[in-house]
C-alpha cells in the first residue's frame, strides 16, 4: 500500500496517525509512507524522528471574525490545495487519510477532487471543523466515540476506536517505580495536564500537598515543562513526602501508564483512548478552552459507564480534588470495578480496524 496521510497541529492528530503507519508497517513492511504536516505544527519535529518521509505545507485556520487574517488563511489554504496536488501527483497513493488539523483539510479535499480513495478520522465526540468540511468529500469516515457517529452522514461511517489504544496496549513495559524512589506495591494516582501543564490544575496540586503528603497512596504530579519552576516556586518551604514525586515531564508515557492505578488529567481524546485500552479509572478535569466544549463530552461518556469521575474546571478546588482522588484510591473494590469498566470501553485493536476500513477503499 502507498499511503499518503496528514494530520497536525496537536498530537491529538499526530499520535493516532503515527500509530496506524505502525499497524501497516507491521502488517507491510514494503508499505510506503508520505507524511503531509504544517509548517508550525509538532508534527514536524516528531514525525521525521519515526523514519517516516513527511512533507509540510504553510496554513493557518480561520478565526470568528473578520479580518485580513482570513483573507491570508484564504490564500494560504489555496497554495496549499496546489501543493498538495503536486505531491500527490507525485508520491500517486493508493489511499489519502486524514487525521484532523487544517493541514488535513487541503491534502484530502485535493486527493478527493482527484479521484483518489480518501478518508477521514474523527478522535473526539464532537466533530471538528475540518473533519465537517471533508465529511461531505471523503469516501469513509471512522470515528473514535460512538457518539460522533450520527454527526456524519451514516452511510459511510464507521466506528473504530482510536489507533492509538491499541498501540499503548499492545507495549510490554518493563517499568518499576523504584525508578522514581516509589513502592511497586503501593497504589499510585498520576495527576497528568498534559505535555504544556495545566495552570488551574497545577495550581489546585500544590494547595492540596500537605494532604497528599498524609496518604497511604502515592502521588506522581507532572506539572509540564515550562511549568515546572513555577511549581516549584509555590511549593517553596512546604514539605513533600517521599508518597509524592514532582515531575516536570514524562518522556516514555505509554511505558508509565500500565503501572497507575488512577490518573487525574485533562480529557483528550488520545489520553483516554490510552486509559481505556489500559483500563485505568480517572478523575477528568475536561479543558474548558477547547473548540465546542468537546473535552467535557469526551469525558461525559467516561462518566456514564462509571469509569470515570468529572470535575468541571470551575468546580475545581483542593477539597474537590482530594475527595475525587480519595473515593477512587482508598476503595479498592470500587477502583477495580471502574477499571474494569474502563477497559470493556477500550478498543484494543483500533488501528487493525482503522487499516482494514482503508483496505476497504484501495482501488
Amino acid at each position: 500500500m502507498r499511503l499518503m496521510i496528514s494530520g497536525g497541529g496537536t498530537g491529538g492528530h499526530i499520535y493516532p496517525a503515527l500509530a496506524l503507519i505502525e499497524e501497516l508497517r507491521r502488517v507491510d513492511p514494503d508499505a510506503e509512507v508520505l507524511y503531509v504536516g504544517s509548517t508550525r505544527g509538532l508534527e514536524k519535529d516528531i514525525v521525521p524522528k519515526h523514519n517516516i518521509a513527511f512533507e509540510e505545507l504553510e496554513i493557518q485556520g480561520f478565526k470568528r471574525s473578520l479580518s485580513l487574517y482570513n483573507v491570508k488563511t484564504v490564500s494560504l489554504f489555496l497554495k496549499s490545495l496546489h501543493k498538495s496536488k503536486k505531491l500527490i501527483k507525485k508520491f500517486k497513493p493508493d489511499i489519502v487519510i486524514g487525521t484532523g488539523g487544517y493541514v488535513s483539510g487541503a491534502v484530502v479535499y485535493a486527493a478527493s477532487q482527484m479521484k483518489i480513495p480518501t478518508m477521514i478520522h474523527e478522535q473526539n465526540s464532537v466533530v471538528g471543523l475540518t473533519n465537517r468540511f471533508l465529511s461531505k468529500h471523503v469516501d469513509k469516515i471512522a470515528v473514535g466515540f460512538e457518539d460522533a457517529i450520527s454527526q456524519f452522514p451514516k452511510e459511510k461511517t464507521v466506528y473504530t476506536g482510536n489507533p492509538r489504544a491499541q498501540q499503548v496496549a499492545n507495549l510490554k513495559s518493563d517499568f518499576s517505580w523504584d525508578q522514581y524512589g516509589l513502592k511497586n506495591d503501593v497504589p499510585t494516582l498520576l495527576i497528568f495536564g498534559g505535555s504544556q501543564g495545566a495552570l488551574k490544575i497545577n495550581k489546585v496540586v500544590c494547595e492540596s500537598i500537605r494532604q497528599y503528603n498524609e496518604k497511604n497512596y502515592q502521588v506522581v504530579f507532572v506539572t509540564g515543562k515550562k511549568r515546572y519552576d513555577d511549581v516549584m516556586e509555590q511549593l517553596k518551604g512546604q514539605t513533600i513526602n517521599d508518597n509524592v514525586v514532582i515531575k516536570d515531564y514524562i518522556a516514555d508515557m505509554p511505558n508509565v501508564l500500565p503501572k497507575v492505578d488512577a490518573i487525574v488529567g485533562r480529557a483528550g481524546a488520545t489520553s483516554l483512548a490510552e486509559i481505556t485500552a489500559l483500563g485505568i479509572p480517572s478523575v477528568l478535569i475536561p479543558s474548558p478552552y477547547v473548540t465546542a466544549d468537546h473535552q467535557t463530552k469526551n469525558a461525559l461518556s467516561l462518566v456514564k459507564n462509571d469509569a470515570a469521575l468529572i470535575i468541571t474546571e470551575n468546580d475545581l478546588n483542593a477539597k474537590t480534588l482530594i475527595e475525587n482522588s480519595d473515593f477512587i484510591m482508598n476503595d479498592k473494590d470500587k477502583r477495580n470495578e471502574m477499571a474494569e469498566n474502563s477497559r470493556k470501553m477500550g478498543c484494543r485493536d483500533a488501528a487493525s480496524r482503522l487499516l482494514e476500513v482503508a483496505k476497504s477503499i484501495c482501488r
